[in-house]
């Protein structure tokens, strides 16, 4: 078995096992979510070469619309899922040709961080719609499929959030592995040379980018439907940094990079804040420049030196 296999084989195993342990529901589940966000945001770094800094955005637009689903209309959670994706991908839709029309990663950087401000502002001024400061209250999620209770242990919503997860990998590992993925790489890699061979840069581009939304605010639906609450803290510009450097950790260009990036770095978080609680960060700061001196090949080789 291959490295990448085995890697992607172990994952899975830990998903599978973390059912089974008891207390842990809870934080599984926020791995689950920040995976699923972190694999949203590789779909158009890693495979598409854009460089993104407001993919909160359309994390906090699926949990607000899935919020607010739930409060004016349905605590049905599959249908505040699919008017989540909904709305997160039309907002990538519409503001996928932004990023086109510009030609350097600079511009399409600032780009992203202006509408990830706009989006925040927005729902912090729409304080009637969103709650403002205070937070969207009053959210209640149903039976999943009529039959399963949301249990303060986080039992049902842990397997719901991994079975999106899985849903949003095997999503992902089709559309990488097509022949649009193809070209996605062809683009990321020389986008001049990609469009001499008749490759449609612009729509490739924004066909992926409001994907890439549509996966993210899917993962907000699943935040606001599991803690029953969405703050502004859903759409801070903190929410797009820490599911970058999730990918710095597990890697970009691969399906499961995100998802083993946000292994490492939740559980990182959660060790690091239980010995250290005030200096947490400095701590993870640490953590996370030694990872991009040393890298992650020198890691790996020193690991299959070891078992050798």
């Amino acid at each position: 078995m291959t490295g990448g296999r085995l890697i992607r084989a172990a994952l899975w195993l830990v998903a599978g096992a973390s059912l089974a342990l008891p207390g842990h529901h809870l934080i599984a589940t926020e791995i689950a979510i920040l995976a699923l966000f972190a694999l949203s945001l590789d779909l158009i770094l890693g495979f598409a070469g854009i460089l993104s800094l407001g993919h909160g955005a359309f994390f906090g637009v699926g949990a607000y619309t899935a919020g607010l689903v739930s409060t004016r209309w349905t605590a049905e959670p599959l249908t505040g899922l699919a008017l989540a994706a909904g709305a997160a991908g039309l907002l990538g839709l519409v503001t996928g040709p932004l990023l086109v029309r510009r030609a350097t990663d600079l511009s399409r950087l600032m780009v992203t961080l202006a509408v990830a401000m706009l989006v925040h502002e927005a729902a912090n001024r729409a304080g009637g719609l969103t709650g403002g400061a205070d937070g969207l209250q009053g959210i209640l999620t149903a039976p999943l499929l009529g039959r399963f209770e949301f249990d303060l242990a986080g039992r049902t919503g842990h397997a719901y959030a991994l079975a999106v997860l899985a849903a949003g990998v095997l999503v992902a590992t089709r559309v990488t592995g097509s022949g649009f993925g193809l070209a996605l790489s062809a683009i990321r890699d020389n986008p001049v040379r990609a469009a001499a061979v008749g490759v449609p840069v612009g729509r490739h581009l924004v066909a992926v980018y409001a994907l890439s939304a549509a996966m993210a605010g899917v993962a907000g639906a699943l935040m606001a439907q599991t803690t029953m609450f969405v703050s502004l803290d859903a759409v801070a510009l903190h929410r797009s940094a820490e599911v970058l450097i999730v990918l710095v950790l597990g890697g970009t260009g691969w399906v499961y990079g995100g998802l083993l990036g946000a292994l490492v770095y939740r559980l990182a978080q959660d060790g690091l804040a239980t010995l250290s609680p005030a200096y947490w960060q400095f701590w993870m700061g640490l953590l996370l420049i030694a990872a991009v001196l040393i890298g992650r090949e020198r890691i790996a080789a020193v690991l299959r030196g070891r078992r050798a």
